[in-house]
């Protein structure tokens, strides 16, 4: 429910951006506030969740997602901004989404992969059901109802799931790191920050080309003369296919580990994104946009798990919205420069091979780390 707001800027940009001087790097970078609120709140939300409960961090963060879509109707860029960075993001999806990770990763030791990509998974639910509904919303009543009700709708139902479900957090992980010892003096034979510092620069890395297409696949579309509403369906096939194939990668990271499993999917990553800028075609561009949910689905929960296979179970409550700090501002950084190098060049070609780069520079990062694991491992085994 929570990650269905930002969705209603990404269906409707280009209605948006009509009423606010025609330029699409405004809605684009209500979005990608959005996601940097959400990072950058999570790293203050999971310190209150570990402190006061997850439940609280949640419903707190489901009222604010409703403020933030109602302020975002009042017809202004800054308010637009207002509204995404800091009551969607910064306060609502912070809220929910690095402290959730946490509190999941709590309650599981052996599946914890696979519990990781279903909790994740609840963004692409979000992409697969509510861009059709949005694309219908915004052309029968126009955005700003479609914000206003789905905002009402979306505070009701997580302050009902949150204050039934959301018990303490299963502390097991926590008080067997604490009978240990304490920290590992090394991680893959470094310091311990330099390897969260190489994972977390992946990361954005990462997340920048990975923004490009969720947040304007629609717009694309109908650059390339297909309507919105085929745009608006790519988009959820898309997010299907990421959620199905998302569900195996976390049965492979249980098998192969967070980062070998992070590496996989970037290469795949890579080459769908490159797709984009060759294919024009309506069928072409399904195609890619499968091979782009397939492959990009796995990196998020597999960085997680990878920073809960390296790390004390009891500092997962900062690093982990650390991490998701660093994807966070990937993906804002990314929805928003597709958007400002579409205005500057009129073509969305040079923001897709710029993501195709920081692709390929995230990949030099995770190559890197899972060589030193893998080095790490044949020592520790000899």
């Amino acid at each position: 429910m929570t990650f269905g707001a930002p969705l209603i800027s990404t269906v409707g940009l280009k209605a948006i951006a009509g009423e606010m001087g025609g330029a699409r790097s405004v809605p684009a970078l209500g979005g990608s506030l959005a996601w940097l609120g959400s990072a950058l709140g999570g790293v203050m939300m999971g310190r209150l969740a570990h402190r006061f409960g997850v439940r609280w961090t949640v419903m707190a963060g489901s009222v604010s997602v409703c403020l933030g879509l109602f302020i975002s109707t009042l017809g202004e860029p800054w308010l637009l901004y207002l509204g995404h960075g800091v009551f969607i993001g910064f306060l609502g999806m912070g809220g929910l989404n690095a402290p959730l990770y946490v509190y999941v990763s709590q309650w599981f030791e052996r599946r914890r992969g696979s519990a990781l990509a279903l909790l994740s998974s609840g963004s692409y639910i979000a992409g697969v059901v509510w861009p059709l509904v949005f694309e219908h919303t915004i052309s029968t009543w126009g955005w700003r109802a479609t914000m206003m009700g789905y905002g009402v709708l979306e505070a009701g139902v997580v302050l009902v799931l949150a204050s039934r479900f959301l018990r303490p957090a299963a502390d097991v992980a926590v008080r067997a790191a604490e009978h240990k010892g304490g920290e590992r003096p090394t991680v893959f034979g470094l310091r311990p920050n330099t390897v969260f510092v190489m994972l977390a620069c992946a990361a954005f890395l990462c997340c920048i080309p990975m923004a490009m297409p969720q947040s304007h696949l629609v717009a694309l579309c109908s650059d390339r003369g297909l309507p919105a509403a085929v745009g608006a369906a790519m988009l959820s096939v898309l997010l299907a296919a990421a959620f199905i194939s998302r569900q195996a990668w976390g049965l492979v990271a249980d098998r192969i580990g967070g980062l070998r499993t992070a590496l996989i999917s970037s290469v795949m990553q890579a080459a769908a994104v490159s797709g984009y800028l060759y294919v024009t075609e309506q069928f072409g561009l399904f195609t890619v946009s499968i091979a782009f949910g397939l492959g990009f689905s796995a990196l998020i929960p597999a960085y997680v798990l990878a920073v809960r296979e390296a790390f004390p179970a009891k500092e997962a409550y900062w690093r982990v919205p650390s991490l998701m700090l660093m994807s966070g501002c990937g993906m804002a950084v990314g929805g928003w420069l597709a958007g400002y190098m579409y205005d500057r060049y009129a073509s969305y070609d040079p923001a897709f091979f710029t993501g195709v780069l920081t692709n390929v520079a995230n990949l030099v990062l995770l190559a890197t780390l899972v060589v030193l694991q893998f080095r790490w491992m044949r020592r520790a085994v000899a």
